[in-house]
């Protein structure tokens, strides 16, 4: 399995405040010794920034992320 997107938390930055595990709708967080730990990242959403957007010190980025905004592929059938 390829897992192609999911959070990376810096913890030189994480307070473990653990707004990103409770915030995650997904389980890709546990916790372990009270701090997020990203266990599941398959479970993460391809271009969902809601962990990141959520973090108010900056801790998250994602693995798989090019800084590019993500669009919308739109298909006619």
């Amino acid at each position: 399995m390829t897992v192609d997107w999911y959070p990376i938390i810096n913890r030189n930055v994480c307070t473990n405040c653990l707004i990103c595990f409770e915030f995650c709708p997904n389980q890709v967080y546990v916790l372990e010794d009270e701090s997020p730990l990203v266990v599941k990242p398959e479970y993460c959403v391809f271009g969902c920034h809601g962990c990141k957007n959520q973090c108010p010190n900056g801790a998250i980025t994602y693995f798989g992320d090019d800084g590019k905004k993500q669009g919308m592929l739109i298909i006619n059938l």
